[in-house]
């Protein structure tokens, strides 16, 4: 019998309602007009001098999920994130983490908040040159209060989940680009947040070293159920990191979809010119060609999961004459013919 979900835990752990953020001495006439008369952001900064940061957005990221949230310089990215823990105020809307209403929070509760809910971490780790790793890593929790044992027991858990055994007592200055990013994500996962706000925090690293950080936040993430908002202007990485993925223009928001809705079928020229070149083979999978069967399966058919994407089973196609059995719970949950798999290849190209 399947457990009942709790109401807690079907709701979204971050929602966003109708959001704007308007820079300028005159941003409530910008929002006001913005609004009634449906001006863009070039008409509002001619008119009022206005900056559209964030305009009418809206969204919810389930629980556990990893939101990408990609763009071009400007979009508005940086500054939707920097919405989630308020450290930008909303011009309009408002914004719920784990069903409390972050727009409405006094100060006391909203500390709280960043302390111990939301953790963030940015392309530039802002990390304290005169502390060792540990003491950077544990210097949240000493903001909270927690004694120094326990706040050293925790710095040293983390360090060892993001791969710094043996770096703890060394400084900042002694560590590579890399290590030293893996020191801010040890900081934002010491004082075990619910909500990750990850600000294009591999985008100033080598692109080996860049894979690297990448592979390893996702096995943690799946490892500590992590919520995270993933800031990125980096098509492949947002594909590659992203369960869903946002993509913003001007500070709206052009579609919300998995990496192959956004590839296979972009909503709007703007989207298309971003996905324009990327191949599906890895976005397209067993379950999306795979037909029903009755018939019994052969010994020698070649079998495969359902998450099988389109180039491993090319691989299998091209080792055996017969079709290839997609498999779930030990039983057959469909196959797929080589004709099937020649039309999905031809798509996917």
């Amino acid at each position: 019998m399947n457990r009942a979900i709790s109401p807690a835990e079907a709701s979204p752990a971050v929602e966003c309602r109708g959001l704007w953020k308007i820079f300028g001495e005159r941003a409530d006439e910008a929002m006001t007009a913005a609004r009634e008369r449906g001006l863009g952001k070039p008409e509002i900064l001619e008119e009022f001098g206005c900056v559209v940061g964030v305009a009418d957005v809206s969204f919810s990221v389930r629980r556990g999920e990893i939101f990408c949230v990609m763009g071009l310089s400007g979009s508005g990215k940086s500054t939707l994130v920097r919405h989630i823990n308020r450290l930008i105020e909303p011009t309009s809307g408002s914004l719920f983490i784990e069903g409390r209403e972050v727009t409405a929070l006094d100060a006391a509760a909203l500390r709280q908040l960043r302390s111990e809910t939301v953790g963030m971490v940015f392309q530039n780790m802002a990390l304290l040159p005169h502390r060792t790793v540990r003491d950077n890593v544990a210097f949240a929790l000493e903001l909270r209060g927690i004694e120094p044992r326990a706040r050293r027991a925790a710095a040293d858990r983390v360090i060892a989940q993001v791969s710094l055994e043996g770096y703890g007592d060394r400084r900042p200055a002694e560590l590579s680009g890399g290590m030293q990013q893996r020191v801010g994500l040890a900081r934002a996962l010491a004082a075990d947040p619910a909500i990750l706000l990850m600000d294009e925090p591999f985008s100033a690293l080598d692109p080996l070293i860049r894979r690297q950080l990448q592979d390893q936040f996702l096995e943690l993430s799946a490892s500590l159920s992590k919520t995270t908002l993933f800031i990125t202007h980096d098509l492949d990485e947002a594909i590659r990191m992203g369960d869903r993925i946002a993509v913003m223009k001007d500070g709206r928001i052009s579609q919300v979809g998995t990496p192959a809705e956004i590839v296979s079928n972009p909503a709007d020229d703007y989207v298309a010119d971003f996905v324009r070149g990327v191949s599906k083979l890895h976005l397209i999978h067993a379950r999306d060609i795979m037909q029903p069967t009755d018939e019994p399966l052969g010994d020698d058919w070649p079998r495969t999961t359902p998450d099988a994407d389109l180039d491993a089973l090319a691989a299998l196609a091209a080792e055996s004459p017969h079709p290839v059995a997609v498999m779930e719970g030990g039983k057959a949950a469909g196959i797929i013919t080589h004709s099937a798999l020649l039309r999905a290849l031809r798509r996917g190209a």
